[in-house]
């Protein structure tokens, strides 16, 4: 579904990607991690038409994104800290992006029927905890039906009940043959998530395995630390 190619960024005299090549597919749930620096949200970004690349191409169901913004319609994006003008209500901002979209599609409101968003349509943003503008982020990303979703650090700030409703949906979406893409920091929740690790290190990546390929190579049950066990062999090979 998208097929990065060779894709290089550099920032003055930095390389933040290094030739990276990688492919995402329909009905997977794949984690992007990585140190900071490593360029995983460069990556991300990338993807999203946020940053352009210095060379390489992104491919989106057999076409490139080059030029083309109207391919990100099929994306969902959910970043780890939304930013909206605090002096909108939320329903103000769920009738600004419908406006903006004007999408034919039938839209997806599970999301926010099941956070109860629609009860707070009248709150303006300034007033909202960190956990509830998750929520209006959460709902804002599966809102269009897209094919893809992009969530950056999808559960921070969301309490425990929060988290689990935002991860049946995603494991929803990957059921219908979605493709998303999560980066996170908390490996129980990659663990219970993802059917693949892209694990990216200076600006390159280290390595691509399924979950159950790095727990059958390193004998190791928890994922964090099959991980580290990983790295380990890696750095001292």
């Amino acid at each position: 579904m998208i097929e990065v190619k060779a894709l290089q960024k550099k920032f003055g005299k930095l390389r933040v990607l290094k030739g990276v090549s990688i492919c995402f597919h329909k009905g997977e749930v794949v984690s992007v991690i990585g140190p900071n620096g490593s360029g995983k949200t460069t990556l991300i970004k990338s993807i999203l038409g946020m940053i352009i690349p210095d060379s390489g191409e992104i491919i989106l169901n057999g076409k490139s994104i080059s030029g083309d913004w109207q391919y990100r319609s099929q994306i969902g994006y959910m970043p780890q800290i939304g930013r909206y003008p605090d002096n909108m209500k939320i329903g103000q901002v769920f009738s600004m992006m419908r406006d903006l979209r004007k999408s034919d599609i039938k839209p997806d409101e599970s999301v926010l029927n099941s956070y109860k968003i629609p009860s707070l349509f009248n709150k303006t943003m300034r007033t909202l905890s960190g956990g509830t503008r998750q929520k209006v982020s959460a709902a804002l990303a599966f809102l269009f039906n897209p094919d893809i979703l992009v969530l950056d650090e999808p559960t921070a700030g969301l309490d425990p009940l929060a988290s689990e409703i935002l991860k049946q949906h995603i494991l929803e979406a990957k059921s219908k043959g979605k493709c998303v893409i999560i980066t996170s920091h908390i490996m129980s929740e990659v663990d219970e998530l993802a059917d693949r690790i892209v694990y990216m290190m200076d600006g390159e990546i280290a390595f691509d395995k399924t979950i159950k390929e790095i727990k059958e190579e390193t004998g190791e049950e928890r994922l964090g630390k099959a991980i580290a066990k990983l790295m380990k062999s890696e750095i001292n090979d």
